[in-house]
């Protein structure tokens, strides 16, 4: 009976194999179906670009038709369009000169001095060419009297083209790029190899060198099932590639809804399975893709710190806001955004914005997306984008599958302190308080000391060989104290190991005018008062072991702000003493995003987000990271 419902289990993930293998394929030719009209269609509205560029461009100003004057210049260009018209039907298509977008923004092409409007009320005054000119605006499929689709050709004369294609309209889809499907590939067959390895584990350790046919069918169904499981838990999400700890959380969450499902389904028919081997299996899987899917995110930001594998934004809103949009996501590349140009609520003359090209106003979105070849559209803080405006800009985009993100006035507040909120009609985002008392924090407390402890016993032999070479060396003390400033203002003493030559401080005064910071902060990349055994502990990050005798005391966390010195404090701004509402940290986003290289701005920022969002999750996060991180050395001097 068990030997019967495994060879049934193992059909059915079969024949599931074989229906995602042909569902693959099939989307694999469907995708490049949507390429190949995609780009008919960016070809089409090029040409209606060019079209309106060579012709609508050179319509009288408004006094000038108000006063009955008709210029030579439009009666040419209805001319030229006729001849166009009728070569098109005669000329083959393939004798027309294909039209590539131009690569300047919309306001270069405004080369007659008219904008977007003026080329709309220009367009209304000549029929024929107005509806053209308004179709291609609106996105229709194409121009009247085309048949619905059109591509446009210029001849070496200037003259225009239309060559009948048939009308192609790109699908209502997340578009996905070149890029992300190829990652989204590599990912699934590294779950399939992780799922296999996982179960070739677990039969091992369980039956050796004695595998029965039950577990083996079972063995080859579970990676499909796993397959399975990670589709339906949203672990091929493109919305978490690369960034953020809710890929983690799918396979974590798919591995335990498959444990849950097999373990009910094996109780509802009776089926002996052995648990040790289900035990085993699954969280080995789960164990092995999580780490598989951390290796291919590092490589993933490799390649987008060298601007590879990005996703291409047009960012909407007032310039300040644009400029802090631009200046956020240029400090680090490895969440895969980049803004490649942007519509502003009030363009004037500007041409570009933190050095991003200005393509036009809030009502030219869509047509900023084709020519930047956008997928993602981020709508900024901006009181013109109202609702009904924001709405039918989601349907626009919603014809070529690009993606919106609505960014509101919150700066440094993380996810889980906001919670959308429909009331009476409307979408109201509420933002919590943060965590900085209760059970939480006394948690965190109790963690910290245990940790202290715990890291102390096992680096005791460490610690009393680095305080012996540090006396060797000059004969001075191994230990150097200072009082630093702790929770709520009060001052504590902070421990380190020596670094610098006795009487360093007595020296500071004169050093003053060498400051490398920009800040209140005092840092010198070569200071003359560093010795040589201290160079090599600051390198390593060892000199700041004894801090662990703070975190056990209890004046310090293990993640947390800097610690600051008490003139430094003197001179914080009062939105930067909000960094003294909880403990210093031994390390924290400081140290892990750059440390000495930082800013004082930078510092600042970093020390308040972490204040704002702390949470028991995202000290294991910083924790992990500040290992990496002291082993490449990154900013310690």
């Amino acid at each position: 009976m068990t030997g019967s419902i495994m060879i049934i289990i193992s059909g059915v993930a079969a024949a599931v194999a074989a229906v995602s293998v042909t569902w693959i394929v099939a989307r694999k030719r469907a995708a490049r179906r949507e390429r190949e009209a995609a780009d008919l269609y960016r070809q089409y509205f090029a040409g209606v670009k060019a079209f309106t560029q060579a012709y609508l461009l050179q319509a009288p100003s408004d006094e000038e038709w108000l006063a009955g004057i008709k210029p030579k210049a439009l009666e040419t260009a209805r001319i030229s369009s006729r001849a166009a018209d009728a070569e098109s039907v005669t000329r083959p298509p393939e004798a027309a000169e294909s039209v590539t977008p131009p690569q300047a923004h919309r306001r270069g092409l405004n080369s007659a001095g008219s904008s977007a409007r003026g080329l709309r009320s220009g367009a209304a005054r000549v029929p024929a060419l107005g509806a053209a000119a308004e179709s291609a605006r609106r996105g229709d499929k194409g121009m009247p009297g085309l048949g619905g689709g059109g591509h446009v050709g210029m001849s070496g004369s200037g003259s225009v083209a239309l060559t009948l294609s048939p009308g192609v309209s790109p699908r209502s889809v997340r578009r996905l790029s070149t890029w992300t499907r190829d990652y989204l590939r590599e990912v699934a067959l590294a779950d399939l190899g992780c799922a296999m390895l996982g179960v070739f584990v677990a039969a091992q350790i369980r039956f050796g060198n004695n595998v029965t046919s039950t577990y083996l069918a079972l063995s080859l169904a579970l990676p499909v099932l796993w397959i399975a499981a990670l589709w339906l838990a949203g672990a091929y999400d493109v919305r978490f590639i690369g960034t953020g700890s809710d890929e983690y959380r799918k396979v974590l969450n798919a591995g335990v809804s498959l444990t849950a499902t097999i373990a009910i389904v094996s109780y509802a028919v009776n089926l002996e399975l052995s648990r040790g081997y289900v035990v085993i299996a699954l969280p080995c899987v789960t164990l092995f893709d999580m780490i598989a899917r951390l290796g291919m995110r590092k490589r993933l930001h490799h390649k987008r710190a060298a601007g590879k594998c990005l996703h291409s934004v047009v960012a909407v809103g007032h310039e300040l806001a644009v400029t802090d949009l631009v200046t956020e996501l240029g400090r680090d590349r490895y969440h895969g955004l980049t803004v490649v140009g942007a519509c502003v609520a009030s363009p004037g003359e500007r041409e570009e914005v933190a050095g991003v090209p200005v393509y036009g106003g809030l009502d030219d979105i869509t047509a900023a997306v084709k020519a930047f070849d956008a997928d993602t559209v981020a709508v900024l803080a901006c009181p013109e984008m109202d609702g009904i405006r924001l709405r039918s800009l989601a349907w626009e985009l919603e014809k070529t599958g690009t993606d919106l993100c609505v960014a509101p006035a919150l700066l440094d507040v993380a996810g889980p302190r906001t919670t959308v909120r429909p009331t009476a009609g409307l979408t109201l985002l509420h933002v919590d308080h943060p965590q900085l008392d209760g059970f939480r924090l006394v948690l965190k407390g109790l963690f910290d000391r245990c940790a202290a402890a715990v890291a102390l016993i096992m680096l005791a032999p460490l610690m009393a060989a680095l305080a012996a070479t540090v006396w060797l060396h000059d004969r001075g003390p191994a230990f150097f104290s200072q009082v630093r400033v702790g929770k709520d203002g009060r001052a504590f003493r902070i421990y380190k190991f020596r670094t610098m030559v006795v009487g360093a401080e007595q020296r500071k005064a004169q050093l003053l005018t060498s400051n490398d910071s920009d800040g209140v902060l005092f840092k010198l990349r070569r200071d003359p008062r560093v010795t040589a055994i201290g160079a090599h502990l600051r390198r390593w990050s060892l000199d700041e072991l004894p801090q662990l005798f703070n975190v056990f005391l209890g004046d310090m966390s293990l993640v947390g702000p800097r610690p600051a010195l008490p003139d430094e404090a003197e001179k914080y701004a009062d939105h930067v003493r909000r960094r003294l509402v909880v403990k210093p940290g031994l390390t924290g986003l400081w140290r892990v995003n750059g440390r000495s290289n930082l800013s004082w701005d930078e510092s600042v920022r970093l020390d308040l987000r972490y204040v704002e969002n702390w949470s028991f999750a995202l000290d294991l996060q910083i924790l992990w990271k500040t290992i990496s991180v002291m082993l490449r050395r990154s900013g310690a001097y």
